[in-house]
């Protein structure tokens, strides 16, 4: 998929930047144990899927992952959420007691993170919220920082960062176009 912009991250760097934050994962929670992945719809459910079998293969037990839309929480649609595609939110487990990484693709304003908060809170009440993402962009409008970061990438607010998919999901690479 040829996207026009400068790569910031090849295949080989996200791959690298994902194991890292496994072991960050890992180190800060002492393990696996009562863990559990939840990306938001779309990007951040396949990273969240990466981050898993990575997990999977470092701790050798499967985190359980799960998906949140979080297009009737965002507060920028007050008035035209009827005319917007809702996805699928899927948390086949309870989040009460558990410590979720919450897993997105892009860091910006920090409304989406705070929209997925909102959801995940309606599924239940975990013992802490963590964030992991891909890519750091700043311009932060909202106080919320990610606890795992795979690159910090300072952009201006006309430039875009996308995280490019392979046809089953994989990440390919990370584009920064202006």
């Amino acid at each position: 998929m040829a996207t026009e912009g400068t790569v910031i991250l090849d295949g080989a760097g996200v791959k690298r930047a994902l194991t890292r934050i496994a072991h960050e994962i890992l180190e800060k929670n002492k393990g696996v144990g009562g863990l559990v992945l939840v990306g938001i719809r779309t990007g951040g459910v396949h990273l969240a899927h990466e981050l898993a079998d990575r997990l999977a293969e470092i701790e050798g037990e499967k985190v359980p992952v799960g998906a949140v839309d979080i297009t009737l929480y965002r507060d920028d649609i007050k008035g035209h959420a009827e005319h917007l595609p809702v996805g699928k939110t899927e948390i086949p487990f309870t989040l009460e007691g558990r410590i979720v990484v919450l897993v997105d693709d892009v860091l910006y304003t920090g409304r989406t993170i705070r929209a997925a908060m909102d959801a995940l809170m309606d599924h239940g009440r975990p013992t802490s919220i963590q964030l992991a993402v891909l890519v750091d962009r700043g311009h932060r409008e909202l106080p919320i920082r990610a606890d795992f970061v795979g690159r910090n990438v300072p952009t201006s607010r006309t430039e875009n960062i996308q995280v490019m998919f392979d046809a089953i999901n994989k990440p390919t690479d990370v584009v920064l176009q202006k």
